[in-house]
């Protein structure tokens, strides 16, 4: 990829999609400058990633081709304040911050400046991520074609609509802290049952891989799936028979929209 791309705000899921793109060859360490909050923590990432720290959110306006909106939603309307008015319209200004609206990037900087809405995923670290896409109508086919190749790099991305962000929260940005609470149960009965506990971890999370890997290839329902593994009076069944009767499915249901609420009561 051409030009730069500039990250303002350093945190877990921006240092992720840096990494992310870096190990997959899009960008050089040297095409990415980068502001944060914390000097000490930018440092630390610019020695280890070999990034660009700059000294000042606007620095990085200044430098970049494409702009990463990565600060906390109660931080995000004080730093557009700041960095709007520097915005240019054939930059791309891409957030990832939950509860800013296209609508408001807009107020904040002008009608006419290209926004993107992105709600990615951590695994984006190690090139599995899963990110929703939502352009504004004055981003052109090709901006809106770079953002998607930048998060792609980092796994997989969709245009979705803007009304679906929330829901994406839920079931993919927010998902992988449930994934890796059930990944740790499972290896909790393994090590209950003998098998040495960095052992139960890789066969634990190998299995959530490839469970998830079948679904993504062969495009059977889940449930298709499910009954595949289950033999008559087999061990599968009886393990299914006490997710059920521990109402697993609802409680899952439950917490995906948990978040989804949360998420919608957030306004950056």
């Amino acid at each position: 990829m051409q030009g730069t791309v500039g990250f303002i705000g350093a945190g877990n899921m921006a240092q992720a999609l840096i990494r992310g793109v870096i190990s997959a060859g899009l960008l050089q360490p040297q095409q990415i400058v980068v502001s944060n909050r914390s000097q000490e923590k930018l440092n630390a990432l610019a020695a280890d990633s070999g990034i660009i720290a700059a000294g000042s959110n606007p620095e990085v306006v200044r430098q970049a081709d494409r702009l990463v909106l990565a600060v906390k939603p109660q931080v995000a309307e004080a730093v557009m304040r700041e960095i709007g008015p520097l915005c240019r319209p054939e930059q791309v200004l891409i957030s990832i911050v939950t509860g800013l609206s296209l609508q408001r990037l807009a107020e904040l900087t002008s009608p006419t400046q290209s926004a993107v809405r992105v709600m990615p995923n951590t695994p984006a670290l190690c090139g599995a991520g899963m990110s929703a896409v939502t352009p504004n109508a004055a981003t052109g086919p090709q901006q809106l074609s770079d953002v998607l190749e930048l998060f792609q790099a980092c796994g997989a991305a969709e245009v979705v609509s803007e009304q679906l962000m929330d829901v994406v929260t839920g079931v993919s940005g927010s998902s992988p802290a449930y994934v890796f609470m059930f990944i740790e149960a499972m290896a909790d009965a393994a090590v209950r049952g003998g098998m040495p506990r960095a052992q139960a971890y890789r066969f634990c999370a190998q299995a959530v891989r490839g469970a998830a890997c079948m679904v993504l290839e062969t495009g059977e329902h889940p449930g298709k799936l499910k009954d595949q593994v289950c033999s008559p009076g087999g061990t599968t069944i009886e393990a299914v028979t006490s997710l059920e009767h521990s109402g697993f499915r609802s409680s899952v249901m439950e917490a995906v929209a948990a978040c989804i609420r949360k998420a919608e009561s957030i306004q950056a």
